[in-house]
Parts: structure tokens; C-alpha cells; sequence
């Protein structure tokens, strides 16, 4: 069975987090939420209220994390989810999570990035020349980095999986669990070879 690190911090977006957590249990995946340190979070609500130009923030629910993110072996790990909210605006200088997410792109094992997690990937220069949907107000940040912005629910770049909001996190988890799925199969081939 797959093994799923899920990256995180304070501010990240309660859905964001407890969806694909939740999601991947039901699925009988291990996943560990990985933060700054092994402690509780605090996570945010956003949503669109009438009247206001941008999303609003709200207090959202407290999550665990399981572990920091220097006691980490991201080889140990099967997949890899870039949580969105506003955690990914500070943990994306964080030297520890940049260094995992390299292990992840470098031995392209699937990666799943919702709303802001995709700037965790622009800041090691991972989505250059893929094509990436997020939130649309990142489209000029990740354009800059490199990346072709697509406005749609889920987008699938090879072993990359992103999409724009909570909204879409049917989609989303539904296309990682594909790909973590098509990486067991692979995995399972070679072994009995």
C-alpha cells in the first residue's frame, strides 16, 4: 500500500488538508501530515462571500501534525500533496520542504499541488514548462516561473496533479489516487521481475 506525505503549516486551508487526508484513509493509505514541527495546526476557512473582490479567511479547524518536517525520509514515501491556503506563501523558503519536494520532482513520484501549494514548486523551479492549474489570481506567479496556467478543475501534467480551489477537490484526489495507483502497479512489475 502507498505511502502519502501531505505538507502543511499554519494558515493552511482546512479543506485543503482534511479532504485529501481523509480521502486517502478511506482508500486504506497511510498519510502523514508533515509541518514545521510535530505539533497542532491552525488551519483557515476561505471563502467567497458576495460583495468582496477576493476570498475571505475565517478560523478553520485544528489538525495534527504527524511529523516535522526534519525528521522527513522522503524516500519512504510514495506521493507527495502541497496543501493550499496561506502556509505555502512562508513554508515554499522553508530549506527542510524544499528539500523534500526536490526528492519527490527529481524521481518524479506523484505530486498533487491544490491552489497555493503550486508556488511551493515555483520556488525550486519544478514547473517549468508544465502546465498547471491553481487558483487564478497566481496565474502571473506561476507564468513567471515557467508554468502554463490552466483555468480547470484538475489538470494532470505527468506525475503532477494540481488544481484551483477546495472546490475542486473531487477531481483532484480523484486524479492523484490514479496516479499513485499507476506508480503501485509500475512498482509492483519491477519487483517481481
Amino acid at each position: 500500500m502507498p505511502r502519502v506525505l501531505l505538507v502543511a503549516g499554519d494558515a493552511t486551508e482546512s479543506l485543503d488538508t482534511w479532504y485529501p487526508y481523509l480521502r486517502l484513509h478511506e482508500e486504506g493509505i497511510e498519510v502523514h501530515i508533515a509541518a514545521p514541527a510535530k505539533r497542532m495546526l491552525n488551519s483557515v476557512i476561505h471563502d467567497f462571500e458576495p460583495g468582496w473582490d477576493t476570498y475571505t479567511e475565517k478560523p478553520g479547524y485544528r489538525i495534527p501534525a504527524d511529523i516535522a518536517f526534519k525528521d522527513v525520509r522522503p524516500e519512504e514515501y510514495d506521493g507527495l500533496i502541497l496543501s493550499g491556503g496561506r502556509a505555502p506563501e512562508y513554508l515554499r523558503n522553508d530549506l527542510q520542504v524544499q528539500a523534500i519536494v526536490k526528492h519527490f520532482v527529481e524521481r518524479k513520484k506523484p505530486i498533487a499541488a491544490l491552489c497555493h501549494g503550486s508556488l511551493i514548486l515555483a520556488a525550486i523551479d519544478a514547473i517549468r514548462g508544465a502546465s498547471i492549474a491553481t487558483y487564478e489570481a497566481l496565474a502571473p506567479d506561476l507564468e513567471r516561473a515557467g508554468a502554463t496556467f490552466k483555468n480547470v478543475p484538475v489538470f494532470v501534467d505527468g506525475n503532477l496533479v494540481s488544481s484551483r480551489t477546495w472546490m475542486d477537490l473531487p477531481y483532484f484526489m480523484r486524479e492523484f489516487l490514479n496516479l499513485l495507483r499507476a506508480g503501485q502497479v509500475k512498482n509492483v512489475g519491477r519487483a517481481g521481475a
